[in-house]
């Protein structure tokens, strides 16, 4: 895989530089509540820039319908880019259509141009293989260099991801390459103990990384909505609890080869519990109710880990040499259950170890609670991509960029 300092040292001065970037950030309306995605491509765009590069930067923002649709506009996020780079970001109103040609066109060396919503186009996310490629000539026709620095999207086997860079020189930007060596440091050469923290609502999501680290990790701390499954193949009353009853089965058989294997699978000894689900919005007081974790009364939903928990998972994770964690231990949104999320992003602040925040949901958490990021080892721009990555699956973004 060639890197972007490959291609700064070939000279990038007039050439157009295509960066496959993920600039994916959560939006109230048009205002970006979490602009951590943007600042992890800055580096990369950055230096293109200051190399005399004509950057034409691309990504998705949610799931439109492959049409345009206003609520998923990349315009909030090429403002913010610009602000973070000191000078305007210009943006095209479309994808490979007028707007674009002609804004890439005017860029002068230097330059820097955010094209929309790469997703308002069908060709970006079809299975169709010619359809897919139609759309990568466009972007082809739109640039002389692939950089390609989204890594939250390597795991799609998109357009702009996948074909793309099979049609232009392609290089890795400074996250991509940053991202793989620190993913690397996870699957091999782990320093010990290795403990990894799952969280989030639907186990289902978790099952094939939880299969693969039942062979590598010393120790498997579960939280989130998809510990009641756990909990529920235990034998407990969950109440109306998050829960996937047909993941039952895998469940027990992943908690009988953790025994099997000594892998100390940890699971929540208490809970938050409360009869309906919290305002996430006005953020009005939940008064909820702290339960043992085989008591969970029938008519009552668990939402956070409880304060033993807390206190069981800091000390997990107090002498680990590595801590993956992926996943929020509850609706961390509303103040009245982030206290567990809080005290395991504690927990790998106050660790010694190398710890790694695997994006998503656990990224924004640590950012929303007001956590210095630098006093993790890493924060992941990617969740799903880290996730498959320790799967070990091959993800096409990267692929598409190895030579």
């Amino acid at each position: 895989m060639k890197t972007i300092d490959e291609l700064l040292s070939e000279g990038v001065a007039g050439k157009r530089v295509f960066v496959r970037a993920d600039l994916n950030v959560p939006l109230d309306g048009t205002t970006i509540t979490d602009d951590g995605r943007i600042r992890a491509v800055l580096p990369t765009v950055k230096a293109l820039a200051e190399a005399g590069a004509r950057v034409v930067v691309a990504s998705h923002l949610g799931r439109p319908k492959g049409a345009p649709d206003p609520a998923f506009s990349l315009a909030p996020a090429a403002a913010r880019l610009g602000e973070l780079l000191g000078a305007e970001a210009k943006f095209a109103t479309d994808t490979v259509g007028e707007s674009a040609q002609a804004t890439v066109a005017a860029l002068t060396d230097g330059q820097v141009a955010v094209v929309e919503n790469l997703r308002f186009n069908a060709g970006e996310t079809s299975k169709d293989d010619a359809e897919r490629a139609a759309f990568a000539d466009q972007l082809a026709a739109l640039a002389d260099v692939y950089v390609g620095d989204g890594f939250g999207a390597v795991h799609r086997g998109h357009a702009s991801v996948y074909d793309l860079p099979a049609r232009l020189p392609h290089y890795a930007g400074y996250l991509i390459a940053n991202e793989v060596g620190v993913l690397k440091k996870l699957t091999e050469d782990v320093k010990r103990p290795y403990v990894v923290a799952l969280g989030g609502a639907k186990v289902s999501d978790k099952l094939a990384v939880i299969d693969q680290l039942l062979g590598k990790a010393d120790r498997l701390l579960i939280g989130g909505g998809m510990a009641y499954t756990f909990l529920k193949a235990k034998g407990y009353e969950v109440g109306i609890s998050l829960l996937q009853e047909d993941q039952i089965p895998t469940v027990i058989e992943y908690m009988e080869r953790a025994e099997k294997n000594g892998v100390e699978l940890v699971l929540p000894v208490d809970v938050l519990v409360s009869t309906e689900f919290p305002d996430l919005k006005t953020k009005a007081p939940a008064n909820p109710t702290t339960v043992a974790a085989d008591a969970i009364p029938a008519d009552q939903e668990g939402l956070d880990i409880g304060p033993e928990t807390r206190k069981l998972y800091a000390s997990k994770l107090a002498d680990a040499g590595t801590v993956f964690w992926n996943g929020p231990m509850g609706v961390f949104e509303h103040p009245d259950y982030a206290e567990g999320t809080k005290a395991v992003a504690q927990a790998l602040v106050e660790s010694k170890g190398f710890t790694v925040v695997g994006g998503g949901d656990s990224a924004a958490a640590v950012r929303t609670l007001g956590f210095d990021e630098s006093a993790f080892g890493h924060i992941s721009t990617g969740g799903g991509a880290s996730l498959e990555y320790l799967e070990g699956k091959t993800l096409p973004g990267l692929a598409a960029l190895e030579d």
